[in-house]
């Protein structure tokens, strides 16, 4: 057993959602790295932008942690991968504590997860319109399921000296300690858009004032110490920290790696750290780039990796990028592998909103009013760059696009269908054409470590791959 299967651990969860999750799990994360401690962080589900915000809370990688999209014996194994050398680990949950995914009773909610890794749960109830009732309310989630351990409360939006002293007089009954208690403000409060808050790669500076504004109200207003002592309960685990090399080959000397870019900045915020990590291991060279801003593709591309994010926000400067589109097009042309998930396959169409994008593929897209929303099930209708035809896995849509296909005629040519879904009901999606596999479906390649090495292979064999500069 590894010394990080020991690692103190913590999940804050919640009754609902708007309770103030990712106020008080960001505070805690920034509070307690400031107090010199290694902190981990970690996001139940597929959400992107809540471990934007923990990565700036702690200096490290923030970290997703999904049942559905993993399978449930990858969590522990994910889990202490991500918290090597931590001192402490925190992970944010999602929604209410026992919701997971729609009609799979705990699968992927924050309860499985807490079951899973032995972890204490800290439950944060909003008070702002309660006073005894908050007993019965924690009474009832700390007993509805003997193997989740509920270690404390921190009660959130209080009133005022005399609310609180209500709350934690009914608390006693519950036997539930309370941790802490936090006055409501304003201060803290992140904007958001269609998708939920602004990423934190879109407002650095204001994004760091706002951890450290939680990190003060969370330290002014919480029992750190007794936090910690509840996080330092937790049992070890008997799981092997994931390993992104599995039992593939050693990787080639750097001079025979093939350059995989993968797109970044502003634009393109909504990536895994496991996909490139997995991609490295598989022997590629990882080069990230920013589409709002390099007018060239990394030297010696022969793979290119375009992930989520909000290109519609950004499509006038992504359109007047014109050098770095053409780039983009000729390597695709070239038969090079191009892999595009949500905003990825929008920027490879022809047009977004109107504006020109890269021409890769042969549709235009739009802002809808329609959220799209939901975990899949897919299978691989066309051998591609990721996957041979008949492959199955799971991934998870989140978007208010539509990309609408094209007559097929000029440069960008014809493009079969890339996945098979079965919800909401049986349908094709995505673009395959050549070395190009474009898709809403969001993936995560530890599930299919086998994508990332065939994505690789394809890069490898590439004929527009050159050596590396130096």
């Amino acid at each position: 057993m590894s010394a990080g299967s020991a690692v103190p651990r913590l999940v804050i969860a919640a009754p609902a959602s708007g309770s103030g999750k990712t106020t008080v799990a960001t505070g805690l994360m920034a509070a307690f790295t400031g107090r010199g401690l290694g902190v981990s962080a970690h996001k139940v589900g597929p959400d992107y932008i809540d471990p934007g915000y923990h990565a700036l809370a702690t200096g490290r990688p923030g970290r997703n942690l999904d049942a559905y999209l993993c399978g449930p014996e990858l969590l522990g194994p994910l889990f202490l991968h991500g918290a090597a050398g931590a001192d402490l680990a925190v992970v944010e949950g999602v929604m209410g504590l026992y919701d997971g995914a729609a009609g799979e009773g705990e699968l992927a909610s924050t309860a499985q997860v807490a079951k899973v890794l032995r972890a204490p749960v800290v439950l944060v109830v909003d008070a702002s319109a309660q006073s005894r009732s908050v007993g019965a309310l924690v009474h009832g989630f700390a007993s509805w399921d003997p193997e989740v351990r509920v270690g404390g409360v921190i009660l959130n939006k209080v009133a005022s000296d005399r609310h609180e002293a209500l709350l934690r007089s009914a608390l006693e009954e519950s036997g539930v300690p309370v941790l802490g208690a936090l006055r409501r403000t304003d201060r803290l409060r992140t904007p958001s858009r269609h998708l939920g808050l602004v990423p934190a790669a879109e407002r650095r500076r204001e994004a760091a004032e706002s951890v450290a504004a939680s990190a003060e109200q969370v330290a002014a207003g919480c029992d750190l110490a007794a936090i910690l002592a509840v996080a330092r309960g937790a049992p070890p685990l008997s799981d092997a920290a994931w390993d992104p090399y599995g039992s593939w080959a050693e990787v080639p000397p750097r001079a025979s790696r093939p350059v995989v870019a993968v797109a970044g900045g502003p634009a393109f915020t909504f990536s895994y750290a496991e996909h490139a990590e997995l991609l490295a291991a598989a022997g590629a060279e990882v080069a990230t780039f920013d589409p709002l801003r390099d007018e060239q593709l990394p030297e010696g591309t022969a793979g290119l990796v375009i992930g989520g994010g909000f290109p519609e926000v950004y499509a006038p400067d992504l359109s007047a990028n014109e050098p770095l589109r053409e780039a983009v097009a000729e390597l695709a042309a070239s038969g090079a592998p191009v892999a595009a998930e949500c905003a990825g396959l929008l920027y490879l169409s022809r047009s977004l909103d109107g504006r020109p994008m890269c021409g890769v593929l042969d549709a235009e897209a739009r802002m809808s009013d329609r959220l799209t929303l939901g975990y899949r099930e897919a299978v691989a209708v066309s051998d591609s760059c990721l996957a041979t035809a008949g492959t199955r896995l799971r991934g998870h849509e989140f978007h208010r696009t539509v990309a609408e296909p094209g007559a097929g005629a000029g440069g960008a040519g014809q493009a079969g269908p890339a996945w098979g879904l079965r919800q909401p009901s049986p349908h094709v999606e995505g673009f395959v054409r050549d070395g190009v596999h474009a898709s809403y479906l969001h993936t995560h390649w530890a599930a299919s470590p086998a994508m990332a090495r065939r994505f690789v292979e394809r890069a490898g064999s590439c004929s527009v791959r050159r050596p590396l500069a130096g």
